[in-house]
């Protein structure tokens, strides 16, 4: 059986498992950082503060401390616990390609939450999945569940969140996702948001709060570590959709962290109030292209703009779209030939 399959457990068989492995001295599978503290009771404190005395550490380092003075976050000096590993290597193939300045594609998973749709998706020959929750009522259980059947498919898991928003984009990591893609960018204050909450210290604000993105059977065996190398693979495209964003598209593509800025097709006419193809619509999109420019970052957009100048990573359609592009490819002139009973619900209308 797949064990990614597995049916429900109930508490008590839950329990009972948890015993079991206790007994056998193994720790049941977890990406939680916190069940198991097998050395409590047994550590010692020779830094701690005595019991019931100021210290003054606010402004007075411990002996041996590398940051001396006050504690201020624009001036510590941060420790090597997390540093990535000298020589590793990308292993994102979405963030290899991006740094070559290869062509991307992204096929959108709209509405479903089978997991077996997710896969049939992840399998077909995208890059990534575009699991859409800015416009959909999927909640993060099912995202996860989708993700955790299939999470090494050809595509990797990728995710439009809602916002720039600290649970909604931790969420979207702690599930697993590679790529993240925050939509209504209108401020540099925003564009900065998605980045912090995107990426661990010292780039972000990320907190370590574990979920199934570090289990061993998504990314906690990569090399040199989840942790330790995520920063340097998860990909940050942040979408331009509004004149506000337009105005301030250079500098929210600058943003350090921020891999692609993307030029939303249909909001910017949303927003603008005119169609693709005239003048001050295309100047639009010639503002995101040119703030992708400057600040050397990957420009992206909607797949039939897949020949336009210097654009290299896509959105494109919608599982429903697919299957229906997929059955025509397919069937070819046999498609929509059925029979037309002269009674019946499939009779011709009159």
């Amino acid at each position: 059986m797949n064990r990614r399959f597995l049916p429900v457990v109930t508490a008590a068989a839950l329990g009972l498992l948890v015993s079991q492995a206790q007994a056998q001295q193994v720790p049941p599978p977890s990406a939680d950082p916190y069940a198991n503290n097998a050395d409590a009771g047994k550590l010692q404190f020779p830094l701690a503060a005595p019991a019931g005395k100021d210290t003054g550490a606010i402004t007075k380092a411990l002996p041996g401390g590398v940051n001396q003075g006050v504690v201020d976050p624009k001036t510590w000096k941060y420790g090597p616990n997390y540093n990535v590993p000298g020589g590793s290597k990308i292993w994102n193939p979405v963030k290899l390609k991006m740094m070559r300045g290869e062509k991307i594609t992204a096929g959108t998973l709209f509405s479903s939450t089978d997991p077996a749709t997710y896969c049939a998706m992840a399998n077909a020959g995208y890059d990534f999945i575009w699991t859409e929750m800015q416009h959909d009522s999927k909640d993060w259980s099912a995202v996860a569940k989708m993700w955790r059947a299939c999470p090494h498919a050809k595509a990797v898991p990728g995710v439009r969140v809602a916002y720039a928003d600290e649970r909604e984009i931790q969420h979207a990591l702690d599930a697993g996702a590679l790529v993240v893609v925050v939509p209504t960018v209108d401020t540099v204050e925003e564009g900065k948001a998605g980045r912090d909450w995107t990426y661990f210290p010292p780039l972000g604000k990320r907190s370590l709060g574990g979920g199934q993105a570090f289990d061993p059977d998504m990314w906690g065996n990569v090399p040199g570590g989840y942790r330790n190398t995520i920063n340097d693979n998860v990909v940050l495209i942040e979408m331009i959709e509004t004149l506000e964003g337009a105005q301030n598209a250079r500098e929210i593509a600058a943003i350090p962290g921020v891999t692609a800025i993307f030029a939303a097709s249909g909001d910017l006419g949303n927003f603008s109030g005119y169609k693709q193809g005239t003048p001050d619509y295309e100047r639009l999109i010639n503002v995101v292209h040119d703030a992708a420019l400057a600040a050397g970052k990957r420009l992206c957009g909607p797949f039939a703009w897949r020949d336009r100048p210097d654009f290299t990573c896509f959105q494109n359609a919608s599982e429903i779209a697919a299957i229906a592009r997929g059955v025509a490819a397919e069937l070819g002139p046999l498609k929509d030939t059925q029979a037309k009973p002269e009674v019946g619900p499939w009779a011709p209308k009159k």
